[in-house]
């Protein structure tokens, strides 16, 4: 081990050797204190921990060899900031999974970012700022989780032609410095939280060809001249309000001129004004009869907030099962069944009847009736309302002709192609997406399978069955739980601890992806095996192992590029099922990764 008393050497001493030593241990916070230090040589050790920050203090150093850092498996963080350090780091620290911060600001590093970064997946912090990477022709910090600004410093990198930040929670605008990056010709920064303009100033980019801001929260014009001419609409979707030419496919820019701004909001007005003229007299004349009949305006709102007004009776439902008759039963869970009804407007509709002689129903039931009151989602099933009493309780749905997702998986006489189950899955990735992030209260489902995956008339999914999900309070990400959800699917935090988060529900979603594409459910695997291991074991080479050997045709000229879109989508699945919750990709990505999946996959 490194004596704390390193500090107390003399501070003239430029030179420290430790080669090959075998010492253990940290590496103490006092060598800061040898100031004059100029080559500190620590190589081919055990050493553990972080790098001490104090080794910013030896301003004059101009070696530190650490040629093992690599194995330093447990290593943290790296603090080597403000100092005048060259040469390039090491491509191997992507493979120190262990490091959350990597400062290396105000250096003189050149060569390339390693493109191994992006295998650290729980980096929170790299600290690149004032650097001066003289040569640097290429930097990948994609599929992160780096939320600060783009630094306006990046502008100094006048060599680099290829620049990836998709992927990461990046925030702020584009800076403007950007557009002195006169070498880039590959610039990716979907799939971010960045608002604001594109700033006019990249039209100078004259060797630009790909500019991806998909994803983002931008607004205003594109720019159109330069290499703004030849790129790709699907380049600008899914933003908050970009305009532009017709050859974008998307809205054009309003006009400037205050004339007609100031005629569209004469317009306007005068509209109002005319619909209002148009229904005063009809409000006038519906109150006043209201008012004649002695009746008010019934405030119904049953406890659903449901999109009908009307309530169904327990004899309604009767009639429309045929008194829950055995042939119109569509299937049984832990409690209750589900029958299918046919209203007497002719509604076809869903009856989910709880067995209140199980105790855990009525819980069940009060969960359902609390989560769905306020979702409203394309890919989450329906709920027209609710049929409750003492001695009955019920939830209508609405009804999903084709089935659930396990029928066509399993079942002879019904099938789904590459493109069919990767749309399904795009859809139960959109509704978690929904249930995790565009909620006010987080919504765990916990019970993810592909029996709740049902499919509508035109093979749309939508997730059902929230008799054991979760909300999550105001800051809160994580509960624990006596419910325990089906074997196979639960997340391990989930079956040893009770442990429930949002992350849970990803890991069950990769099990189901992996399910999906191979057709193998987790309970055909026994021992020290499971699906998930089965399948990493066969990627990327033995892709033809493990897919479904019905959606390949050994034949067919197109295999090999399905083979490979196939390989992606379990990668995909492997990210969401990492044993550690904090590795699982999140179900935002997980959308934008499937959706440009889905592209290459539509253009085989």
């Amino acid at each position: 081990m490194l004596p704390v008393s390193l500090g107390n050497l003399s501070t003239s001493l430029t030179s420290f050797y430790a080669y090959n030593c075998m010492i253990k241990g940290r590496i103490p916070n006092e060598v800061g204190n040898l100031s004059s230090l100029l080559n500190l040589e620590l190589s081919g050790n055990s050493l553990v921990g972080s790098i001490p920050r104090r080794i910013g203090n030896l301003r004059n150093l101009q070696r530190f060899n650490l040629n093992n850092i690599c194995k330093l498996q447990h290593l943290g963080a790296i603090y080597l900031g403000q100092n005048q350090l060259s040469g390039s780091l090491p491509n191997c620290i992507g493979n120190v999974t262990s490091l959350r911060e990597i400062h290396i600001s105000s250096n003189r590093l050149s060569s390339n970012i390693p493109t191994s970064l992006g295998n650290l997946k729980d980096l929170v912090v790299l600290d690149l700022s004032q650097t001066t990477w003289l040569v640097a022709t290429q930097m990948d910090l994609s599929m992160n989780q780096f939320s600060n600004r783009i630094p306006t410093e990046i502008g100094g990198l006048q060599n680099l032609v290829h620049l990836s930040l998709r992927h990461n929670k990046l925030q702020g605008s584009i800076p403007d410095s950007m557009s002195n990056m006169v070498g880039l010709e590959f610039l990716d920064i979907s799939h971010n939280n960045i608002s604001g303009i594109i700033p006019m100033s990249l039209e100078k980019l004259q060797n630009l060809k790909y500019f991806n801001v998909s994803d983002n929260k931008l607004y205003g014009e594109i720019p159109s001249g330069g290499p703004f001419k030849n790129l790709s609409s699907q380049f600008f979707i899914n933003n908050e309000a970009l305009c532009g030419s017709s050859r974008f496919s998307i809205q054009a820019c309003p006009t400037s001129s205050k004339h007609r701004s100031n005629r569209k909001k004469l317009l306007i007005l005068f509209l109002l004004l005319g619909i209002a003229l148009l229904f005063a007299p009809i409000i006038y004349v519906s109150v006043w009869i209201r008012y004649r009949r002695g009746k008010r305006s019934p405030q119904q709102a049953d406890s659903l907030s449901t999109v009908t007004r009307e309530r169904i009776s327990y004899y309604e439902l009767l009639q429309a099962t045929d008194s829950f008759s055995e042939s119109n039963l569509i299937g049984s869970g832990s409690f209750g069944s589900v029958y299918k009804g046919v209203l007497r407007s002719g509604t076809a509709v869903a009856v989910k009847v709880f067995n209140l002689q199980l105790e855990a129903a009525f819980k069940s039931f009060d969960t359902e009736c609390e989560v769905l009151r306020s979702l409203r989602h394309r890919n989450l099933v329906k709920v027209i309302t609710s049929c409750s009493n003492l001695d009955f309780k019920a939830l209508v749905l609405e009804y999903m002709p084709n089935g659930s997702l396990d029928k066509y998986l399993y079942s002879h006489n019904y099938f789904l192609d590459i493109r069919q189950r990767l749309s399904t899955m795009i859809d139960v990735a959109c509704a978690l997406e929904y249930l995790h992030h565009g909620c006010s209260s987080p919504v765990i489902h916990c019970d993810l399978k592909p029996s709740n995956v049902l499919l509508d008339e035109d093979m749309v999914a939508h997730l059902s069955d929230f008799g054991i999900s979760k909300l999550l309070g105001e800051d809160e990400s994580d509960l624990y739980t006596k419910t325990l959800a089906t074997m196979g699917y639960i997340a391990p935090e989930y079956g040893l601890d009770g442990l429930v988060s949002i992350k849970c529900d990803v890991y069950s979603y990769g099990i189901m992806l992996l399910e999906t594409f191979t057709r193998r459910k987790p309970s055909d695997f026994e021992g020290d095996l499971n699906l998930k291991q089965w399948v990493s074991y066969s990627l990327p080479e033995a892709v033809m192992d493990v897919v479904d050997a019905n959606l390949v045709t050994p034949m067919d000229n197109r295999l090999p590029k399905e083979l490979d879109i196939v390989a992606s989508i379990l990668k995909v699945a492997l990210d969401c099922c990492a044993e550690s919750p904090t590795r699982r990709t999140n179900m935002k990505d997980v959308v934008g990764m499937l959706q440009k999946i889905k592209i290459q996959l539509l253009a085989c």
